[in-house]
């Protein structure tokens, strides 16, 4: 079998960088002698997120290129030169059998490289619309590992296949009682709980939404488990109360998920692929500020199959009270949406890309 060399790159938000890790470990799991390197791009959370999980990573300089003129688009083309020199040389020493990318910037140059080097590259798409990077590598990969539909429209349609996106193994099969994970957040096992996501970073529109509507939510009698964020933290803990527990950070997902009844999240595609598989009734606040509106596209995929509500920032104002009374006021619709989700999940994703990857070994 040989000891096998795998070279990783993605990165610049978890929803890149996670996936790339999943699909190491699964990696690992299948060739322990094998050697692994991650390559992000400097300054960006996958630096210190990679070897957390275990792995060696190197940094290129490189950054995307902003809408409007800026001093860091003017310093693109240097650092894009710089990362592809770095790049050719990384490839050149750790000389890897297979190269897969996850999306993000610092994935360019490195892919760019191991095509230049005839190493053959597979690359995962994990939203609904493609990001810019796999699009443009998209001509010299062997496979294309997506997670929704017609993804055939960004991609040669014959090196589209359709896995799923990897999700943390813990929820593949959660086995958590419902009263073990309220009493874990110190909730009541008789009352309505909505569990609020706005990624690791928190999401502030959705915060605010939270602050405004405590009074809604205890007038419905609903108790709130609130992931503020570690940004927000600081700000929020003041609503700590025996209905609304407000958290920086859930390091327990399976239980805040066993926990919850409904809940509200972004719609970055490993929430959504978490979400599918958790298989509750779920409105979607999509991030506005995300590239080419992903988070929106993602969401949309969902609400055509009846599998979620999607209500955007802007319509928050007016929409939100009205959208969440119908919701939990039905349990028949409640069970509609969460029977409807759980049906798109993809829980052998990671395995199903890995199949691939393996197809490549020479």
């Amino acid at each position: 079998m040989g000891n096998y060399r795998f070279i990783l790159s993605g990165g610049g938000t978890g929803g890149h960088i996670y996936p790339a890790i999943a699909i190491a470990n699964e990696l690992k799991r299948r060739y322990a002698d094998a050697e692994f390197l991650f390559v992000g791009a400097k300054n960006k959370m996958e630096m210190e997120k990679v070897p957390q999980a275990g792995y060696q990573i190197e940094g290129l300089w490189i950054s995307g290129l902003q809408r409007k003129l800026t001093l860091k688009n003017v310093m693109f083309p240097i650092k894009l030169i710089s990362s592809l020199l770095r790049a050719r040389k990384i490839v050149k020493q750790f000389q890897p059998n297979v190269a897969i990318g996850t999306g993000g910037f610092a994935s360019g140059p490195l892919l760019k490289m191991a095509a230049g080097a005839k190493i053959p590259y597979v690359l995962q798409e994990q939203n609904s619309f493609a990001g810019i990077t796999n699009k443009l590598l998209a001509s010299k990969a062997e496979r294309i590992c997506v997670a929704y539909d017609n993804m055939g429209q960004f991609f040669p349609k014959e090196k589209v296949l359709k896995t799923g996106n990897p999700v943390r193994s813990d929820l593949i099969d959660i086995i958590v009682d419902k009263n073990e994970a309220l009493a874990f957040f110190d909730l009541e096992s008789n009352k309505h709980t909505v569990l609020i996501l706005g990624g690791s970073l928190g999401a502030r529109r959705i915060n605010q939404l939270v602050e405004k509507e405590l009074n809604f939510f205890d007038d419905q009698g609903i108790q709130v488990l609130w992931q503020c964020g570690k940004l927000y933290y600081d700000e929020y803990k003041k609503y700590e109360s025996k209905n609304v527990k407000v958290k920086a950070f859930l390091n327990k997902m399976d239980f805040a998920y066993t926990a919850a009844d409904t809940i509200i999240s972004r719609a970055g595609a490993g929430s959504v692929s978490e979400l599918c598989l958790v298989g509750k009734p779920t409105v979607f606040i999509p991030s506005p500020n995300v590239a080419e509106d992903h988070q929106t596209k993602n969401a949309e995929a969902l609400v055509k199959e009846d599998a979620a509500i999607l209500i955007r920032e802007k319509d928050l104002e007016t929409d939100f009270e009205s959208v969440f009374t119908e919701l939990i006021s039905s349990a028949g619709m409640q069970k509609n949406l969460g029977v409807n989700i759980k049906k798109l999940a993809l829980p052998n994703a990671t395995s199903a890309i890995v199949d691939e990857i393996e197809k490549l070994l020479k």
